[in-house]
């Protein structure tokens, strides 16, 4: 899969050539130069509203702003610099929705999981998945809502440079902020969240007594995962530490990287159906007649 966040992109004459030729009303070098960055896309914004019915919403906002603005490109930048500054600046400003709309801290997030009863797995015979799959699903969701006690800006820096693997001068061009700046965001923002987890979370710290294995009927009952909809872990195809390997940040302390690859190990994911609704966002009338589309 292209990796838009590489240090040393390959593919940045062909991105320029496909805007070229979009701009022209190419409507297949449009899909494809879209196809390239919308799982990116919604992945960021998964982790900035964390519902992926919300996340897939915000990724056609974004992808809208991104096709109808195209005509305004000129080279000045890269072109994934251009795209995801877009991004950046929508996902900062936009609308809070669902998960996001309720603010949370580490503390009220800490009551939250320590109120949640700590019970014995679901029978086998009551759920419609593999249980190892809802304590996966458990996993991912407490650790994904974790990220929702950081501000809008601190989670989006910390989802580019821990997550994501973006460099300090990709992340500093996106962002438009100094590589220093950038990389003082991203050490708050692990810091914050270490803090929390080291504390809490028994992936990271074994004296923890919080275990996903015993929350997981607790996230059950309480509608935090649901057997017959599960949000983050089916269907997926590979997980962010595969799809953004060449985008691995250093880290010297054996804790930063135990807890920063739980989040690399979580499944990179795509927006249901993505073909079909870039074309429905390409049938609107608004982008149709800015480009002028055949």
């Amino acid at each position: 899969m292209h990796n838009p966040f590489a240090e040393v992109s390959d593919n940045d004459q062909e991105e320029i050539e496909l805007v070229h030729t979009a701009r022209n009303g190419d409507r297949g070098a449009l899909e494809k130069l879209i196809l390239r960055h919308q799982a990116w896309i919604y992945n960021i914004a998964l982790r900035m509203v964390f519902q992926p019915q919300d996340a897939e919403e915000v990724t056609q906002e974004v992808l809208i702003k991104i096709i109808t603005r195209l005509s305004s490109f000129q080279g000045e930048c890269k072109f994934r610099t251009w795209l995801y500054r877009i991004t950046v600046n929508h996902v900062l400003n936009m609308k809070r929705r669902g998960a996001e709309s309720q603010p949370q801290t580490f503390s009220t997030y800490a009551a939250t999981i320590n109120d949640t009863p700590d019970l014995d797995l679901p029978d086998p015979a009551t759920v419609p998945v593999d249980v190892p799959l809802l304590v996966e699903e458990t996993k991912i969701a407490c650790t994904t809502g974790m990220l929702l006690c950081l501000d809008r800006r601190q989670r989006l820096i910390f989802t580019l440079g821990e997550i994501l693997g973006v460099s300090d001068t990709v992340g500093s061009e996106v962002m438009e902020i100094s590589a220093d700046n950038f990389r003082q965001c991203l050490t708050r923002a692990r810091r914050d969240l270490y803090q929390f987890m080291n504390n809490q979370c028994g992936l990271v710290n074994a004296s923890n007594p919080c275990r996903c294995p015993k929350k997981t009927r607790g996230f059950i009952n309480e509608g935090h995962v649901d057997p017959n909809r599960l949000m983050f872990i089916s269907p997926y195809l590979q997980r962010i530490s595969e799809v953004a390997a060449d985008t691995v940040r250093e880290m010297d302390d054996v804790a930063n990287r135990s807890y920063a690859a739980i989040y690399r190990d979580h499944p990179f994911l795509t927006p249901s159906d993505q073909a079909q609704w870039l074309r429905r966002i390409l049938d609107r009338p608004d982008v149709r007649t800015t480009l002028h589309l055949n």
